[in-house]
């Protein structure tokens, strides 16, 4: 089953706008921290942005200031509004759930979206 759907990449000019939406499964409960993480080629995945059950978030230096992680609890999805972005934020971004699966902590992981910044 699909658990994680990302959504809303594409291509952009560099300064341009983004929203990533993330639609999360009802069948995911109790979930500790979302986040959006992305990779692009010959790189390790990195973490982009975190949102805690709390509402804390933290980003990567290389986004902070630019990007915005927020959480609809009603709609059960989650949001990364990208702004001002560069060639070098090209990546496939994924969203990322930790929460109790069974007696264990598990990462569920969405497909991935792509989002290409070029001119």
């Amino acid at each position: 089953q699909v658990q994680l759907v990302e959504s809303g990449g594409g291509l952009v000019q560099p300064g341009g706008s983004l929203r990533l939406s993330c639609a999360i499964s009802r069948s995911i409960s109790s979930i500790y921290v979302m986040g959006w993480y992305r990779q692009a080629p010959g790189k390790q995945r990195e973490l982009v942005a975190g949102l805690t059950s709390g509402g804390r978030t933290n980003y990567a230096d290389s986004v902070k200031g630019r990007f915005t992680i927020s959480r609809d609890n009603t709609k059960n999805t989650v949001y990364l509004q990208m702004n001002s972005l560069k060639p070098e934020d090209t990546a496939v971004y994924y969203c990322n759930a930790e929460a109790p699966r069974g007696l264990e902590l598990y990462d569920y992981w969405g497909q991935g979206t792509q989002v290409t910044v070029s001119s």
